[in-house]
């Protein structure tokens, strides 16, 4: 059995992580950090400490009525991807330990189409000089 990282407990919830493979299992955020424990392998597990987050990268749709997925992006360790049943509480609890500042929401389809034609073009314009 994996030891918690918390002492207290504020959220446990239903969560999906998108590490490779999709693996189903729940999200326990508290005082210490941010975890994701397996709930069919026990040796499946992200633990991931409040000093350790970069940014909390949040897919908006809709106008913010529906968020799909979110994603914590760490300082040595790379991205890790989450989705699960009450995004906007899971959310709210991460913003009492992340500063608001670093919680950002991802890029549209738009925007991403509308930055490669950017660089495209761009890339183009120094060949040609």
């Amino acid at each position: 059995m994996v030891q918690s990282i918390n002492t207290k407990v504020d959220l446990t919830i239903d969560a999906t992580a998108y590490t490779g493979l999709t693996d189903y299992g729940k999200i326990m955020i508290g005082d210490k950090g941010f975890e994701f424990f397996n709930s069919r392998d026990v040796r499946k597990f992200v633990q991931i400490p409040w000093e350790e987050v970069d940014q909390v990268i949040v897919s908006v749709m809709l106008k913010g009525k529906w968020i799909p997925r979110y994603a914590i992006k760490t300082k040595r360790n790379g991205t890790y991807t989450f989705a699960s049943k009450k995004p906007k509480d899971v959310l709210r609890k991460i913003r009492v330990y992340v500063d608001p500042a670093n919680m950002v929401s991802s890029l549209s389809f738009f925007d991403v189409m509308k930055r490669s034609f950017r660089s495209i073009f761009s890339k183009k314009k120094n060949k040609n000089k």
